[in-house]
């Protein structure tokens, strides 16, 4: 499929990134579905998985830098699997530093600051944090980036941070301002309007950006949903999909095929 690459700081990234939500059991739907994808998605269907993205043309994955997710990743690469791993910060870590250390230590290739905790860390003005997190990652020879769901959080990175790429949700389902963590079950609003600020947003950065959530935790049409994403993917940006196979064991090579869909369109 002629979707594409693109590059984060020293990295060659497909331009269609396999997301690791449902693969940890973040549904972002209910505590019931939550459990189902904690259940169906064993190491050995997540292996297959991600096998499965790979012959799709697929070479990276984003995923949180959890025990978990390091376990799975030393399984696949020993299996000879070569997905990239782009990681996320875990706010159950605690301390930003402590995802970042895991990333390092498990083979992640880029890291970047969980959105929930830039959220929260941006809206209680805790900014040395932040700043120590990307050194971080930038003294250990990765690409740093950092994600948010609240589109004031990137005016306050394109000011005040190095970082080199930026993940931006469509959604902001919730509020971080108190607690970082995503709860499961809890109450979430996908408000269309959101998305329409976020590309906004995305249209003036100054770095990559990795468009996310665009299918609303599955709420929206697939359809419909890249075909939005198309008309605003820039050149230099890709996009993060999560995918559940149970649901469809065809959803990887389905999804992908509608992106380039839409990618077709805004060219013709």
């Amino acid at each position: 499929m002629s979707i594409g690459v693109t590059t984060i700081g020293n990295l060659t990234v497909s331009r269609f990134i396999m997301g690791g939500n449902p693969f940890s059991g973040f549904s972002h739907q209910s505590t019931e579905r939550d459990l189902e994808m904690k259940r169906y998605y064993t190491t050995e269907r997540l292996t297959e998985t991600l096998f499965q993205a790979q012959a799709a043309g697929i070479n990276t994955l984003i995923s949180r830098a959890d025990h978990h997710v390091m376990r799975l990743l030393l399984e696949y690469w020993d299996a000879g699997g070569a997905l990239q791993w782009i990681a996320q910060t875990c706010s159950e870590l605690g301390p930003i530093a402590n995802g970042v250390r895991n990333a390092i230590n498990g083979g992640a290739r880029a890291c970047y600051i969980h959105g929930g905790q830039m959220d929260n860390r941006v809206a209680n003005e805790q900014y040395d944090e932040i700043r120590d997190a990307i050194k971080m990652i930038h003294d250990a020879g990765m690409p740093a980036g950092v994600a948010a769901h609240n589109p004031r959080v990137f005016a306050w990175a394109e000011e005040n941070l190095d970082a080199d790429f930026y993940m931006c949700s469509y959604y902001n389902p919730a509020s971080r301002d108190k607690d970082p963590s995503h709860v499961s079950g809890a109450n979430e609003w996908f408000d269309d309007a959101d998305r329409e600020i976020m590309v906004q947003v995305i249209a003036q950065l100054s770095k990559p950006a990795i468009h996310y959530k665009v299918l609303a935790a599955g709420r929206n049409n697939p359809y419909d949903a890249f075909a939005f994403v198309a008309r605003h993917l820039r050149p230099q940006d890709a996009v993060c999909v999560g995918v559940f196979t149970k649901d469809n064991t065809g959803m990887i090579e389905e999804d992908m095929r509608l992106l380039e869909a839409g990618l077709q369109a805004v060219k013709a």
